[in-house]
């Protein structure tokens, strides 16, 4: 599908589908997340502290698709067109919609799919999930209002060509949000050094913290691709894990986990 209307910058962005344009996909990163794809929906498995993000998370989309004006702010995403990238097993997904979007869930690891699409199917969901990467879904002309990546890139090996593909699906007046770590000390402490080897929450190689992508870097890589990214917000865990269901909260400090949220220039 596409917009009807398209402007100048997206049609700009389009023009590089007929070169040949890589990838932004890593096998070693694949690897490691297809060998955790079975634990997907276990909030006690490696997946927990994405478990804990969700609520914090969909508030934020839900937040940014009201502050850009994308749809109807009565019915929220009902009836608009989502794509989440790096979709994994759903746990995004699933909730946006049961808020009545038209999901598509993509992600370049097989088995999280099939993972995504077994318990959508157990849950009675209708999301179309496909194992492809972001540049071959534009490639096809897709077009969505509502496009997120979270936690996502921070695990690609081409930031531009990424923000370049969210620029070609994007509709006129779509929401883009992005959710990823900052490139900080703190973030090396935290999300590397605590998850994987003193806590081991999650295996050991997950995060490459050269990768972290610091607020400047990502606000300017999408304003490349045409995409203004107008709002960032910091999140923090809460002291205690899973206090009212939410184990992360949104705050100013943004030296590890933060938000940013835009549309079309």
């Amino acid at each position: 599908m596409r917009p009807d209307v398209e402007n100048a910058d997206v049609l700009a962005t389009k023009a590089i589908w007929g070169k040949s344009v890589g990838t932004t996909a890593d096998q070693k990163e694949i690897d490691n997340f297809a060998a955790m794809s079975s634990q997907w929906w276990d909030p006690e498995g490696p997946m927990a502290p994405l478990h804990d993000f969700t609520p914090v998370r969909i508030d934020y989309i839900l937040d940014s698709v009201r502050r850009l004006g994308t749809g109807s702010r009565a019915n929220g995403v009902e009836g608009l067109r989502i794509l989440d990238i790096g979709c994994g097993g759903g746990l995004l997904a699933e909730p946006m919609a049961r808020l009545g979007g038209i999901v598509t869930g993509i992600d370049a690891t097989a088995e999280a799919i099939e993972a995504a699409r077994a318990h959508a199917a157990t849950a009675g969901l209708d999301i179309d999930y496909r194992c492809c990467t972001a540049e071959a879904l534009a490639e096809e002309g897709a077009s969505f209002d509502v496009i997120y990546a979270s936690e996502v890139i921070e695990h690609v090996i081409d930031r531009r060509l990424f923000a370049a593909s969210i620029a070609a699906m994007l509709a006129p007046s779509g929401t883009v949000v992005i959710t990823t770590i900052n490139r900080t000390l703190a973030s090396l402490a935290l999300a590397k050094v605590a998850l994987e080897y003193v806590f081991r929450l999650v295996p050991a190689g997950t995060h490459d913290p050269a990768r972290f992508v610091k607020p400047h870097e990502l606000r300017a890589e999408f304003a490349g691709a045409g995409i203004i990214l107008d709002d960032m917000t910091g999140f923090a865990p809460r002291p205690a894990r899973r206090i009212g269901g939410n184990g992360f909260v949104r705050t100013s400090m943004m030296a590890i986990n933060y938000a940013s949220s835009g549309t079309h220039a």
